[in-house]
């Protein structure tokens, strides 16, 4: 259903929901989507399309999704809140807060462990990790030995296989694939970052999310393990396969997210609705704050959400990934967000200063804080480089603007 409000066409936003059915559902290329457009105070534009589960009832607006690295803000709000509590400061070496690492060494030579390592020039910062200039990698990005060391030691999805202390261990052995500042590659580094987080405040990654992210702000379905009560809620998920075939690949029933992981991963972890997710980014919109609740000062959000990479490099001057959940040219990349920083360069529509990520399930979501609106996207097919349906949903929405604080209406 569609509702022209806040500056948007109503006939234009239509075609959000059109474009997802004909192209997408119909076809059989995506089992299920949700998106929702919203301001700061109300949803402007939702449409809900397929079944919840394979051949069963139709996707209800309270299903629950596996969002993926859509955790990695959450994740990366938490460690800001601890930063504004002087707990901890971006230029802090990672060693002081695990001291596993205080050996960790830079990829020299070797095909399979043992690696020939060399101690890197500077330490690795907590800075790193957000903005994932760590030297740490992701087995799926199987380009080198140490991705394959990665799939070897089961570090990528790790949450499932080691505890927060013998991932941090079987991580400390391996090399980083370059000196920690030099180089941008998507990896694990938030899922470190969680760690970092228990370690700085005593308390799981769930506990501290839920007591002073998700109750301040009404998060009331996002977890880490689905409860017994809302299983019933939580969606199928899929791979595609041959002949670009959709394969189920977690089922609702018996889903390895009704059982505790082996730690809380900050980096990939999460299940949520369109809901929950909408008032975290209606959080974010804010400058921190919702319904008179401040998780973060405006000051530590635009620090945030600033282009941190190295001489304010875009990602293709400084990206050794050959995976990631966004598209590289005119990107920058903040502390857990990407950053629009051309919308030319990007060839879509968007704004300076947007920020935005996506999951491996092909979720996403985009705020911007010049327009003041927000684009959350729910779906559950890996890998999200399945289809080009973001950049797709991004133009749509953009197109369905009549009036514009870049290019006012003149009347």
């Amino acid at each position: 259903m569609g509702e022209g409000k806040g500056g948007f066409d109503p006939a234009r936003l239509a075609r959000i929901g059109k474009h997802i059915e004909e192209r997408y559902i119909a076809p059989g290329k995506l089992p299920c989507a949700a998106i929702w457009v919203g301001s700061e105070d109300a949803v402007v534009y939702r449409s809900l399309h397929g079944t919840q589960r394979a051949g069963g009832a139709p996707l209800q607006e309270d299903a629950l999704f596996r969002i993926a690295s859509m955790t990695k803000p959450v994740t990366a709000i938490a460690f800001m809140m601890l930063f504004e509590q002087g707990l901890v400061a971006l230029e802090d070496p990672v060693e002081r807060i695990l001291p596993e690492w205080h050996d960790i060494g830079v990829y020299v030579s070797g095909g399979a462990p043992p690696f020939v390592m060399e101690r890197p020039s500077a330490p690795m910062r907590v800075i790193d990790l957000l903005r994932h200039t760590s030297g740490l990698t992701y087995g799926l990005q199987n380009r080198t030995p140490v991705d394959a060391a990665y799939r070897a030691q089961k570090i990528d999805p790790g949450y499932r296989a080691h505890t927060a202390d013998s991932f941090i261990a079987a991580l400390g052995k391996l090399p980083l694939e370059f000196e920690p500042g030099t180089g941008w590659n998507y990896s694990v580094s938030t899922d470190v970052l969680g760690i970092v987080i228990e370690r700085l405040t005593g308390k799981s990654l769930g506990q501290f999310f839920a007591e002073h992210i998700f109750a301040p702000l009404g998060m009331v379905d996002t977890f880490f393990q689905v409860p017994a009560e809302k299983q019933q809620r939580l969606t199928d998920a899929f791979l595609l396969g041959a002949e670009r075939k959709l394969v189920l690949a977690d089922a609702a029933d018996g889903s390895a997210w009704l059982k505790a992981p082996g730690f809380e991963a900050g980096g990939e972890g999460l299940v949520s609705t369109l809901a929950d997710y909408h008032r975290f980014c209606r959080m974010l919109l804010r400058g921190g704050e919702l319904d008179g609740v401040r998780i973060v000062g405006p000051k530590t959000l635009e620090l945030m959400t600033a282009n941190h990479l190295p001489g304010g490099a875009d990602l293709p001057s400084l990206s050794r990934s050959l995976f990631s959940e966004a598209a590289y040219a005119g990107m920058g990349y903040g502390l857990g967000v990407a950053r629009m920083i051309d919308p030319a360069q990007c060839m879509i529509p968007g704004t300076a200063g947007e920020f935005f990520w996506g999951g491996m399930y092909s979720t996403a979501f985009f705020v911007d804080p010049v327009e003041r609106i927000i684009m959350i996207f729910m779906t559950q097919l890996m890998p999200s480089s399945a289809y080009p349906i973001r950049r797709e949903l991004r133009t749509l929405v953009y197109a369905a603007l009549r009036e514009s604080r870049v290019w006012p209406v003149v009347r």
